[in-house]
């Protein structure tokens, strides 16, 4: 029953972000707010709502465990299984120009969360994250948010003929956006995501507790990659559109917000403390991060192709790290 439950609350999950993504697109979009923005905030929110959803729970009920495998299970599942699926089905031109900052963020604040974590180790104490911490990263959650719009805008002022056009081809199709029908979206997507993050914790707990599993694990594995499938399928269609950057955009998005909005808003719920063990677990992603940068950066040219011999790489070391963390268990 457990498990039938767990899918249930997957379920509810995806598809309560891609109702709350409609929704809250189409207000924005009445509102006037451009949809380069609505992409980089709203929809990159949106597919971390289900992360958001069961770490929050996971700390209003104690089960900080879960809370922090989850956002770092995620992220190792991003990173290497999505981006590597995405490959396998679509290589990807990846300019370099579009998403250096973006990734270079990314490795910066996941140094930031093993700094902030596991700086119990220097001074002899025990590893947590309190809601000192918690209000950083969310600090630099707002900071983060407002670089994109920051920077989205200096674009918009470079290109204003193009700016012009893609701004009329949205106005033709704003006047069909029905508000009230937006808002209830915007309520059923954030109830469906609030019920089945309820349901995800509960049915994982329960599973772990009758297989002999901790928390720890059922964060990293189970709960983590099924938080992650909104990534995987937004990855994947836009690989499939052509849309190259936004593939991998999507994937070092949602590890920013992942760590910066739903750990910062976790801790300040609950403090964490988290096992020295997950530090191996911050390192792989590090280290995982650091090589996907090499073999973009190193190669020479404004862009660089991934394919499917990378894809199947990143997908085997996936494979190689859940067989690791099962017998570390």
């Amino acid at each position: 029953m457990n498990y039938i439950l767990l899918i249930i609350g997957f379920f509810l999950l995806i598809k309560g972000a891609d109702i709350f993504v409609d929704g809250a697109s189409g207000i924005s979009k009445k509102l006037g707010i451009p949809s380069v923005i609505v992409g980089l905030t709203i929809v990159s929110l949106g597919t971390s709502a289900p992360e958001l959803a069961v770490s929050i729970v996971s700390s209003l009920q104690g089960s900080n465990e879960i809370a922090v495998g989850n956002v770092l299970g995620s992220n190792i599942f991003n990173t290497l299984m999505v981006f590597g699926v995405t490959l396998i089905i679509m290589p990807l031109i990846i300019k370099k120009s579009t998403i250096k900052k973006d990734f270079l963020i990314n490795i910066a604040v996941t140094t930031l969360f093993l700094l902030l974590t596991f700086n119990g180790i220097l001074l002899g104490k025990e590893n947590y994250i309190s809601r000192f911490d918690g209000f950083i990263l969310l600090s630099g959650c707002i900071l983060y948010i407002l670089f994109l719009i920051w920077t989205v805008r200096g674009q918009k002022g470079g290109k204003s003929k193009d700016v012009a056009a893609e701004m009329a081809i949205e106005d033709e199709g704003i006047e069909h956006i029905n508000i009230p029908k937006s808002i209830i979206s915007l309520i059923i997507g954030a109830i469906c995501i609030v019920i089945g993050g309820n349901i995800v914790v509960d049915s994982a707990s329960s599973i772990a507790t009758a297989l002999g599993m901790s928390d720890k694990l059922v964060g990293l594995t189970i709960v983590a990659m099924g938080t992650s499938l909104p990534e995987l399928v937004t990855s994947a269609m836009a690989a499939l559109k052509g849309e190259e950057d936004m593939a991998l955009g999507n994937i070092l998005g949602s590890n920013i917000f992942n760590i910066l909005l739903i750990i910062g808003a976790s801790s300040i719920i609950t403090p964490m403390i988290v096992s020295s063990t997950l530090i191996v677990d911050f390192i792989f992603l590090i280290l995982v991060t650091i090589l996907i940068g090499i073999l973009i950066f190193a190669h020479k040219g404004k862009e660089k192709r991934l394919g499917k011999l990378e894809g199947i790489l990143f997908v085997s070391l996936y494979i190689g790290y859940m067989v690791y963390i099962i017998f570390r268990n």
